[in-house]
């Protein structure tokens, strides 16, 4: 039973949705802290979630350049440049629907912290397609 579960994990450790999954979860992490602190600070929510998020973006490219898509990084030069170029335009994509979904749910009076879980939901999925096959995709194939 043990080395089945060894096995498992080692396994699981080789597929990319869950390594940009635990990823997102340490970008999510400092999104989520900065966010909060700042909403308790009194900062406007949606500038607290953009906040957040723009900080988690950075820690973002780090972990997926790294440790989820290190097979599909480009060398040093023009191509990376390219490649943090599309990242950041990937993030701006997520960015921005955070703060409108974050927004809709202040007008809508939804607590912000539900609408930014809805957020989070639908960024991660928009911005992992977007890597997949667009940021790192091309020096994958």
């Amino acid at each position: 039973m043990g080395g089945r579960l060894i096995e498992l994990l080692a396994r699981l450790r080789d597929v990319r949705l869950v390594r940009y999954g635990l990823a997102s979860i340490g970008a999510l992490a400092i999104d989520m802290a900065c966010f909060l602190l700042l909403l308790a600070a009194g900062l406007a929510s949606p500038v607290a979630a953009a906040a957040g998020y723009t900080i988690g973006i950075l820690v973002h490219w780090v972990l997926s350049s790294r440790t989820v898509f290190h097979d599909g990084v480009a060398s040093r030069g023009e191509g990376r440049g390219r490649q943090k170029a599309l990242f950041v335009a990937s993030a701006l994509i997520g960015l921005a629907l955070t703060t409108l979904i974050v927004w809709l749910g202040e007008f809508g009076r939804v607590d912000p912290r539900i609408a930014k879980i809805i957020a989070i939901l639908v960024s991660f999925t928009v911005t992992y397609l977007l890597r997949k096959s667009v940021v790192f995709g091309r020096a994958l194939r």
